[in-house]
This record gives C-alpha cells, sequence and structure tokens, in this order.
C-alpha cells in the first residue's frame, strides 16, 4: 500500500525533503533489538510505501513537487540528489507568478485552473507507479498565500479524482506573533476548503515545534530547518510501520487508523456567540486518541491513564476512542519514543482565535480586494466563517 506525497510550495517542499530523508535513513538503520530479518522486512515496508523504484541503485521518493516558482524546487530536488541516499524523479510542477503577489485567491482562482491539468498529470504518473494506492499525503503551509490556495485547489481535485482514496494533508498552523498580515484570513480560507475536501486535517504549530528547539534541544539560534527535522521525525514516528502479531511490519489502509469526524451530528447549537470560549476546559476531551510505541520497553509501558473514560466524548467508549500500537523497533536514533495522535478539543482555542481576528479584519474590509479582484466573493468568505464557527462549536461540546 503506497503513499503518493504532494508537496505544496516553500514549506511544503522543505518540509517534504526532510520527511524523505528522516523515512530513509531511519529504515537503513539497523537495531538492535530488532533481527536481521525484521529489520529487512522493516526496510522493504519503509521503500514499498514511500519509495519507488531504483535509477542507478538509488530509490525515488514517491511524491509530486509543486511550486510558484523553480529555485525551492531546484533546491530540493538538489539537496536529495546530493545526499546520495534517494532522490526525487523529475516530476516538477512550476510556472512564475504573474504580478499575483503571495495572494491564496490567485492560489486557488487562477493558478490552481490554469496549471490543474499538468499538476493532474505529474501526480497520474505517480499513482501509476505504485502496486496499491493507499493515498495521498499533501504537506503545505495553512496561512501562506498562493501556495496555500493551491493546496486547497489541489486537494479539492484530488477528493473529485480519487474519491475512494485517503486524503490526508499534514498543515503548519503559523506563528501566532503572525508571519503576513492576511494570515488569518488565509488561514479560514485553507481549513474551510480542506475540511470538505479532506479526510485528515494533521497539525502542526509552529509555536509548539519553536519551543521544542528551543527548551528541549537546547537550540540557541533556530533555523527553519532545525524546526522541519522536528517535524520529519515526528511525521516518521508516526509513519513508519509497526510489527504484527504475525511477525510482520505492516501499514493500515488508513496510516493513522482513528476517527476524524465529529459524529454523532449534534443538531441545535448555540451560535458561537452565544458560547463562552473563553472558559477554561476541565480537561482535553477527545474523540479519538492513537498512541505509537517504538524501541525499548514498549510492552511494559502503562496505559491506564488514556484509558480513563472522562478524557473522551460521551458517545464513544475507551474501548473505542483509543488505540495503541508497539513495536520494539526504534525509531531513528531513539532508544524509545512515543508518539500520540489525537482528535481533540487541543485546537479549539487556537481556532477560535484565528476566525475571530479574521472576522474582526473583514468587518473592517480590510485587504479583501485583495481577495475579490481573483474571484474569491465576499459570500465567500461568509461561508468559510460559518463552517469553522460550527466546527469550534461542535468541538466545545464534545
Amino acid at each position: 500500500m503506497s503513499i503518493v506525497t504532494v508537496q505544496l510550495g516553500q514549506c511544503g517542499n522543505q518540509i517534504g525533503f526532510e520527511v524523505f530523508d528522516a523515512l530513509f535513513i531511519d529504515s537503513h538503520c539497523p537495531q538492535r533489538l530488532s533481527s536481521k530479518r525484521e529489520n529487512e522486512a522493516y526496510q522493504a515496508s519503509c521503500k514499498e510505501r514511500f519509495f519507488s523504484e531504483e535509477e542507478n541503485g538509488v530509490p525515488i521518493a514517491r511524491a509530486v513537487l509543486v511550486d510558484m516558482e523553480p529555485k525551492v524546487i531546484n533546491q530540493t530536488l538538489s539537496k536529495a540528489a546530493q545526499s546520495g541516499r534517494w532522490k526525487y524523479g523529475q516530476h516538477s510542477s512550476f510556472c512564475q507568478k504573474q504580478g499575483s503577489g503571495n495572494n491564496w485567491a490567485y492560489g486557488y482562482s487562477v493558478h490552481g485552473p490554469r496549471h490543474e491539468e499538468s499538476i493532474r498529470n505529474l501526480i497520474q504518473k505517480e499513482v501509476e507507479k505504485c502496486d496499491s494506492l493507499s493515498g495521498f499525503f499533501i504537506i503545505m503551509s495553512m496561512a501562506g498565500g498562493t501556495g496555500s490556495g493551491l493546496g486547497a485547489f489541489v486537494t479539492q481535485n484530488l477528493q473529485d479524482q480519487y474519491s475512494n482514496s485517503l486524503k490526508m494533508n499534514q498543515i503548519i498552523w503559523p506563528y501566532g506573533t503572525g508571519e503576513v498580515i492576511v494570515q488569518n484570513y488565509n488561514s479560514v480560507l485553507t481549513l474551510s476548503h480542506l475540511y470538505r475536501s479532506s479526510d485528515a486535517l494533521l497539525v502542526h504549530e509552529n509555536d509548539a515545534v519553536h519551543k521544542i528547539c528551543a527548551k528541549l534541544m537546547n537550540i540557541k539560534q533556530i533555523s527553519f530547518s532545525d524546526i522541519n527535522q522536528v517535524l520529519a521525525h515526528q511525521l516518521g514516528s508516526v509513519f513508519q510501520p509497526t510489527y504484527s502479531a504475525e511477525g510482520s511490519f505492516h501499514y493500515r489502509r488508513n496510516p493513522l487508523g482513528i476517527d476524524w469526524q465529529i459524529r454523532p451530528p449534534l443538531p441545535g447549537l448555540p451560535s458561537l456567540s452565544k458560547m463562552s470560549l473563553n472558559k477554561e476546559l476541565h480537561f482535553n476531551t477527545s474523540i479519538a486518541n492513537l498512541l505509537i510505541l517504538r524501541g525499548k520497553d514498549v510492552h511494559s509501558a502503562d496505559l491506564e491513564g488514556f484509558k480513563d473514560p472522562a478524557l473522551y466524548t460521551s458517545w464513544l467508549e475507551p474501548v473505542n476512542a483509543f488505540n495503541v500500537w508497539r513495536t520494539q523497533r526504534a525509531f531513528s536514533k531513539y532508544e524509545k519514543s512515543a508518539a500520540l495522535v489525537s482528535n481533540s478539543q487541543f485546537l479549539v482555542k487556537p481556532l477560535d482565535m484565528i476566525v475571530g481576528k479574521a472576522w474582526n479584519m473583514f468587518a473592517s474590509k480590510a485587504y479583501v480586494h485583495q481577495y475579490t479582484k481573483f474571484g474569491i466573493e465576499e459570500e465567500d468568505f461568509l461561508d468559510s466563517f460559518a463552517l469553522l464557527e460550527q466546527v469550534v462549536a461542535s468541538y466545545c461540546t464534545l
């Protein structure tokens, strides 16, 4: 079961490189707790999942690289080739922006439709290399301009073309202090469109990863490369295979195997304005949690705390809401590691904050003309606000 990764924009391409490099290095790093046969099986599983046939003895990443200009793509292709471990195929798509600026609406309404066929053909070529397609992993920024708009457009197209395959978007939540002045608009538009077309949103907050680099890794001058490597190791520890009871490494068809939807439907929810979102949540209620343990002592870990019914929504028993995968095969250089993937209330406050800031700008019509001139109307903003307000309200009532 193979995954085709779509790397979009500067953010997606730089993180994508680090992810593939981390996956390759890990799969070729023998572990003393695993036998030679187990290490070979692990390596073969990783290769089938993320790499296609070799060219001159070098595996090729199952990936499509898309950006608005060639610079970042060329740098990414070069870094992979220079590693000597693996490389990208020659399938990449780019074009110069034509006086658009860094604009979400341009990416979604102009650049996406203009290059829809060429991007679709690149993706189709990668799909045809897969014996069995599990789905797509789309890496992109949430608050960026043209790339985020294009990412929303590409994900929507994938849903139309490959409705039976999983679409998982890995998105980078912007710094709270701001990167671009319209980042809240871009975030609202990106999230609302992905909510309709993606099967799962895997979110990483820049602020949280920055703290990991500063406090846990003691990095004094933190670069984007440092942040991207932390992201890559977190993603790699989630996506690498686990060892089954039957004695083979395996993947699930759904790479994370957890429930992504809020259900049952919640009729009659109060409007967002009437909800006390500033009230402190007693705890972080979850719909589903997946814990992945790798390396030493995985079978002796005490997991009773994760089975507390108080952690989960009332309509699900912990036995149905909590999953754990274990393997003695450690990830990369770590003796043991744990990764938690959670569908929970964790992002309620950050999401409410972004929606609130975007609404305040929209109410004064600030910068709206930058979107309307490329086809995103005020009604599109209102639809996006309404959808995300409903998401916030639904999570608040868990």
